[in-house]
């Protein structure tokens, strides 16, 4: 058994942040399932937002992110996080950052959709989460955080208190260990890899909400997830994604024949919120249509965008023809474990951050660009938060009642992966839904919630997993009859505010059959 005041679990911007900051004045244990530079962070093509320039104006951020979220947001999430970002970004900056300047050395700021300025800050083109990671891991090598690479978290451990108080990880040998902390963070992402096509790690898969859910913790806001309109799209398979300042540099959405398709869709047009753009492409693909980016007017485009030029080079794709093929996937994650301001889940010494925690600061449809952001600005806040925690004696492990760990039959990840994109994709309805949540409920989701795990390999534990998120994604799915940002349902196609701007779907694993639905603590301002 290893003990530590603070264990944080995953290795992306939220989980570094939080770790570093806590590490200040506790001993912090990070654990990751594989590599610390292996995840959604890594990834990020798209930059960070903050109001910095003259033109730009805090309250202009707020108000295109609650536009993006359809007022969904939780209003105070949304005032600390654009409030917070210029200093973030300026603390950066500070320790050594470098973000990308223009001739005369001031900060290049780009325009993406649903933005009302140009505040978005990029590092390197198209590899802005690539180097905060670099810069984060550089500070983590010089700090007293102890760091533990491929070891898998597989279950929270409980208190005879009821508080969380460790884990219980199997590393790749297989080798079973426990971690005691007083406090506990899930930083481990959404779960993006559980659909066909996304722009996500393939290391992203849910774990940490499926963790959080069977020690109890309240789950919320799960049938909103962002899928993001270009993903290159090549032979049937999405490779990756072309980023969103393409589009910000003037690129255009058109069919093969060379028609714009946002013109008449958006007064934004191609820079349209993503949920817009994603079902406005999906409709033409529908169709049988192709849909591509036209990057002609891009001067200078390798450059430019070094990251979408090598993915495209290695799927073969000549950038001289100046069109890339795309299609919508899963990018983002806007509900998740819920959480306070403070970042602490409904289960004492257990919190979570990042895109694995619902803050309520995304809403319906998260603002471009705000995901870095917010992994930095609510990572610094809970870090400072643990670092002055008071310490507290750890209890003794709960006794639970524990389902045989004998299971007949699992999915392969591939099967679930296509239903929950044919199912509980970018178009919904309550047949897809239906069938899809019959399907799950084969596997007996309420066993699968208190199955032993330690007596499992990595890859079982997976599956069991992936199998309570998407139970979650479609519960939730089906409970809300509207649509609203990035949950579409061709049954009920508009927004219902009458009946469900004031509650939400939270689900609890104490009564998984009869989901609890509660009245919605947000405060929103008038729609």
């Amino acid at each position: 058994m290893v003990k530590g005041e603070i264990i944080v679990i995953g290795s992306g911007i939220a989980a570094l942040k939080t770790a570093l900051e806590a590490s200040e004045h506790k001993h912090v244990i990070l654990i990751t399932k594989s590599n610390i530079r292996h995840g959604n962070s890594y990834l990020a093509q798209g930059g960070i937002a903050a109001a910095i320039s003259d033109r730009d104006r805090v309250s202009l951020h707020k108000k295109d992110t609650l536009a993006a979220g359809q007022r969904y947001n939780k209003v105070k999430a949304v005032e600390k996080l654009v409030e917070e970002a210029p200093s973030v970004i300026a603390e950066l900056i500070e320790s050594g950052m470098q973000f990308d300047h223009d001739h005369d050395g001031t900060l290049l700021l780009g325009m993406e959709g649903a933005h009302s300025e140009r505040r978005i800050l990029h590092s390197h083109g198209d590899a802005t989460g690539k180097y905060i990671m670099e810069h984060l891991i550089g500070c983590l090598k010089k700090s007293s955080v102890t760091v533990m690479e491929n070891v898998t978290a597989v279950e929270l451990i409980i208190g005879k208190d009821d508080s969380c108080i460790g884990v219980k990880t199997i590393d790749k040998a297989g080798e079973l260990a426990t971690y005691h902390a007083e406090q506990t963070v899930l930083a481990t992402g959404g779960c993006g890899s559980l659909y066909h096509f996304t722009s996500n790690s393939q290391t992203v898969s849910g774990d940490g909400i499926a963790l959080a859910f069977k020690a109890g913790a309240k789950v919320r806001d799960m049938e909103f997830i962002q899928f993001h309109p270009t993903l290159l799209f090549v032979n049937g398979k999405a490779k990756g994604l072309v980023s969103e300042a393409v589009r910000g540099d003037g690129a255009r959405l058109v069919t093969e024949m060379g028609k714009p398709i946002m013109e008449d869709v958006h007064s934004l047009k191609d820079l349209a919120p993503r949920h817009i753009v994603a079902q406005t492409i999906f409709s033409y693909i529908q169709r049988g249509e192709k849909v591509f980016l036209d990057i002609s007017m891009i001067k200078d485009f390798k450059n430019r965008f070094p990251t979408v030029t090598s993915l495209c080079e290695k799927s073969g794709l000549d950038l001289e023809l100046g069109k890339i093929p795309v299609a919508p996937g899963n990018h983002f994650l806007m509900g998740g474990i819920e959480v306070d301001e403070s970042g602490q889940t409904s289960v004492p010494s257990l919190y979570a951050v990042g895109e694995v925690a619902c803050t309520g600061v995304h809403g319906a449809n998260r603002l471009a660009s705000n995901s870095l952001l917010e992994g930095l600005v609510f990572g610094n806040t809970l870090g400072r938060f643990l670092a002055k925690v008071p310490s507290r004696s750890i209890p003794q492990e709960k006794e639970q009642s524990k389902c045989s760990s004998q299971i007949s039959f699992l999915p392969d990840f591939t099967t679930l992966q296509e239903k929950l994109m044919n199912e509980a994709g970018i178009v919904r309805n309550e047949a897809g839904l239906t069938r899809l949540k019959d399907y799950l409920e084969t596997f007996n989701i309420e066993k699968l919630l208190h199955v032993e795990v330690t007596a499992l390999s990595i890859q079982e534990i997976a599956k069991i997993n992936a199998l309570i998120v998407a139970w979650l994604i479609a519960e939730s799915a089906l409970t809300r009859t509207e649509s609203r940002g990035g949950h579409y349902r061709s049954d009920y196609p508009s927004e219902d505010d009458t009946q469900w701007l004031d509650n939400s779907v939270i689900l609890a694993c104490t009564d998984v059959k009869n989901r609890v639905k509660g009245r919605r603590l947000y405060e929103y301002i008038e729609a």
